[in-house]
């Protein structure tokens, strides 16, 4: 059974830095692509970015600049390094995996963490 847990989230002023992390388990780890995404009230879930199996990351735009995505393949481990925030940040932020093969390959969800910045 694939397992996502996130941590990290909480409250946070605006100009701030957060540091999310998302443990892995019961997945390929070394073969996964994995993702963050957000959900702000109100509004559908989208991508901040992605990083592969060999590290190559990818941003929405307006987040770059400001987010770090990293990944430990041999903690199974990937963290978001949050920067500069603003009140637009908050959201719930979710942990994705999806594996090359095996378990996991039809892609996996945290079950969120919340992060708020307050003006």
């Amino acid at each position: 059974q694939v397992q996502l847990v996130e941590s990290g989230g909480g409250l946070v002023q605006a100009g701030g830095s957060l540091r999310l992390s998302c443990a892995a388990s019961g997945i390929i780890f070394g073969i996964s692509v994995m993702g963050w995404y957000r959900q702000a009230p109100g509004k559908q879930r989208e991508l901040v970015g992605t990083i592969s199996s060999v590290g190559d990351t990818n941003y929405v735009d307006s987040v770059k600049g400001r987010f770090t995505i990293s990944r430990d393949n041999a903690e199974n481990t990937v963290d978001l390094q949050m920067n500069n925030v603003s009140p637009e940040d908050t959201a719930v932020y979710y942990c994705y995996g999806k594996s090359l093969f095996g378990p996991g390959s039809g892609g996996s969800w945290g079950q969120g963490t919340q992060v708020t910045v307050s003006s």
